[in-house]
């Protein structure tokens, strides 16, 4: 039986699942995702190794805790839980304290119960998720894998907020997300172009239903374009983005908005969903952009703004070797990645257009003084990565389990944000 690390990717509505058996490099034998959780449609799909969907069939799940228990249920009629070594789970936010992954004891579960007011929309439930996997695996390890731990070491000003000094004592700075994707973009980025490139000066765009950037130097996050929470930035699916805080309280004042209220303007009804008054998905705004002039505005606010920030973020790395596209748009969408770099000539950027429009590993023309890549991020190898790193010594396995190859420790160990 071949060993195996399980991962949990816990979302504000969804959980995404992996199994990854032992391998260099890891080798995925199932994953899926629970979506929709709480809803009357809520539905399981999977995959299989190909990444092909073998199952999509409906879901009853309430809450979070009753998604991990019918999850675990799931996964025991189609895989062998018996050999899973060790459980990753994604935490969304660390706080001020977490730098890199931990193993999850009750001290951690304390710690996050304490911290989740800075994230009401994601800690909740995964302490909830944390609970039940450890419940039904005590013996198994599991490790907390946080996204805000690839920005915890930003440089101090790209980490204050301009308000007063006693709130960033209580914690309330610029924290960042995305973190375990731009943890797997550097990494692939180096083993695709060799570790030089990946110690450039980055510009690696998260550009998805949730959207975001990160400007790293020399390996070091020195910027990323969300903040204290994900709602800052970029405009993104159905979340705002950046907004003048005047401009919320003037809705407070106009429209007797609580911040219950605020909380669902800003991060459910406004972005691409909200200019459109369409659809939060970019796929959809394309093919309604020659005949909805909503839908265009929309498309073209979204490329004005990662155009804008793109260059925010190639001043905070110092300069600009490499440009990364990552998420769902920036993976799939050629278009969209035309009209992002159309606008970045000044830095050196150019996409060959059918490079661009075949997807190709790199979009650039032979010669750019900054090579423009195209990279499908993975969260779910992020996790079983750090949870190795966590939980194997160099020069052993998993106790009773998991052994590393050839004794003398994976070549992942110390990948730790």
């Amino acid at each position: 039986m071949t060993p195996c690390v399980l991962t949990i990717n816990g979302g504000s509505s969804s959980v995404k699942f992996a199994l990854f058996g032992q391998a260099e490099p890891l080798v995925r034998m199932l994953s899926g995702e629970v979506e929709r959780i709480g809803l009357p449609d809520t539905a399981l799909s999977a995959r299989s190794v190909d990444g092909q969907v073998t199952k999509h069939e409906p879901f009853v799940a309430a809450d979070s805790t009753d998604t991990g228990e019918r999850l675990i249920g799931w996964l025991e009629k189609h895989a062998d839980l018996g050999t899973v070594a060790a459980i990753g789970h994604r935490i969304v936010h660390g706080g001020p304290h977490y730098a890199a992954p931990r193993r999850v004891t009750a001290e951690v579960i304390e710690e996050l119960k304490r911290i989740a007011p800075l994230d009401p929309d994601h800690l909740p439930g995964e302490i909830a998720l944390l609970r039940v996997f450890l419940a039904r695996f005590p013996g198994v390890p599991q490790v907390a894998c946080f996204d805000t731990a690839f920005h915890h070491d930003m440089p101090r000003a790209a980490r204050l907020l301009p308000i007063p000094r006693r709130y960033d004592a209580a914690g309330i700075r610029r924290y960042g997300f995305h973190g375990l994707s731009y943890t797997y973009l550097l990494e692939e980025l180096a083993r695709v172009a060799g570790p030089e490139a990946a110690r450039g000066r980055l510009v690696l765009a998260h550009l998805g239903s949730g959207a975001s950037m990160a400007a790293v130097r020399a390996g070091q996050c020195m910027d990323t374009t969300m903040a204290f929470t994900p709602t800052a930035g970029l405009v993104m699916g159905t979340r705002s983005g950046d907004l003048d805080p005047g401009l919320l309280l003037h809705l407070m004042r106009s429209e007797g908005l609580d911040a219950d209220k605020l909380d669902f303007l800003v991060n459910r009804c406004s972005g691409l969903l909200g200019v459109s008054g369409l659809s939060p998905d970019m796929k959809e705004l394309l093919d309604r952009e020659p005949t909805d002039p909503n839908a265009a505005e929309a498309v073209e606010l979204f490329c004005h703004q990662a155009r804008k920030y793109a260059a925010a973020m190639a001043a905070a790395a110092g300069g600009l070797d490499t440009l990364v596209f990552a998420g769902g748009i920036g993976e799939r969408s050629a278009s969209i990645r035309a009209r992002i770099c159309s606008g970045l000539a000044f830095l050196g950027v150019a996409v060959e257009p059918d490079r661009n429009a075949a997807h190709r590993p790199v979009i650039s023309p032979e010669g750019s003084p900054v090579t423009v890549r195209v990279i499908p991020t993975d969260e779910e190898i992020s996790i079983a990565r750090e949870t190795l790193a966590t939980v194997v010594a160099p020069s052993e396995g998993l106790p009773g389990t998991l052994k590393s190859p050839g004794g003398s420790g994976p070549k992942w160990m110390g990948r730790t944000t």
